[in-house]
């Protein structure tokens, strides 16, 4: 019995230290602050070259610290799967 492909990515995802998550993977970042208030910020390639997502989200937790509760990010999941599929065909491809 194949198992479900939600069920499959989930065992991959819980596998993953997530010490270090690239940008190209986040949809969103969820910001839950110590009132309740809760932002979801947009992860996106900025049309800006000169724009540092990693940069203006660093500045803002930094001005936020004090007064957020939680951090949470929501993955591009078909752009991991995506690049996740092709890495292990070419790697399989490559090692024979």
């Amino acid at each position: 019995m194949k198992p479900k492909d939600d069920d499959y990515w989930d065992a991959i995802l819980q596998s993953i230290d997530m010490d270090y998550i690239p940008l190209e993977y986040m949809s969103s970042v969820v910001v839950t602050f110590r009132d309740g208030k809760e932002w979801e910020i947009e992860v996106k390639k900025p049309r800006d070259n000169n724009l540092d997502v990693e940069t203006v989200l660093d500045d803002f937790f930094k001005e936020y610290e004090d007064s957020i509760d939680t951090v949470d990010f929501k993955l591009d999941l078909k752009s991991l799967q995506t690049d996740v599929a092709k890495r292990t065909h070419r790697f399989l491809k490559l090692n024979k």
